[in-house]
């Protein structure tokens, strides 16, 4: 029986990310990426956002605790899941996965949230999307979310403070492979204007 290590499955992932960057490149006028981070900076339509969470980045930028990216195109990042917190709170995210392990590989796609596009995001392994923050506004992007496939690198329990509080959702067992549990909102229309 074959075994497979977290070097094999990082490996593996990697094979199966990189055609995406070469695909969605960076723009040529645009400088290209060169480090994953917290806290990042989107532009779009001529506006900054950030992802909501606590403003734990550099400077008070907002993100989704444990996350780190890099934006590989116009509307394409790639992501860092780690088993942290808001401010480097331990084991986050999971009770076994060691603290400030790597969760997940993610790819993120900036769209339109329709219900067409909701249902074929979700076949291709996006089951959640997230919301842009404007930067200056505090409010919600009018028309765009951040539709995120969750890739785990390894088995885990996803059973910390993190997938509560964040998602609303009970603890589960994650084995290495897309994560179709992990906060599916894909059906949830996206309102940009929530009541208080």
């Amino acid at each position: 029986m074959l075994k497979f290590t977290n070097k094999m499955i990082l490996q593996k992932m990697f094979l199966l990310i990189l055609p995406m960057i070469v695909a969605f490149g960076v723009n040529a006028h645009e400088k290209p990426p060169k480090e994953f981070v917290h806290g990042i900076e989107i532009k779009l339509h001529g506006q900054s956002y950030y992802f909501a969470g606590p403003p734990d980045g550099e400077n008070g930028a907002t993100d989704v605790p444990g996350h780190e990216w890099l934006r590989v195109g116009k509307h394409r990042l790639i992501g860092k899941h780690y088993n942290t917190g808001p401010f480097g709170a331990p084991n986050f995210w999971s009770s076994d996965a060691g603290d400030g392990a790597l969760l997940y590989i993610m790819d993120a796609v900036i769209d339109r949230w329709t219900e067409k596009k909701a249902l074929q995001y979700y076949m291709k392994g996006f089951a959640h999307y997230h919301m842009l923050i404007n930067t200056k506004t505090g409010e919600r992007h009018p028309n765009r979310v951040v539709w995120f496939k969750h890739v785990a690198v390894k088995d885990f329990t996803f059973d910390g403070a993190g997938p509560l509080a964040f998602g609303g959702i009970e603890a589960y067992s994650v084995t290495a492979g897309v994560d179709y549990k992990m906060t599916p909102n894909w059906d949830t229309p996206y309102n940009p204007n929530p009541v208080q």
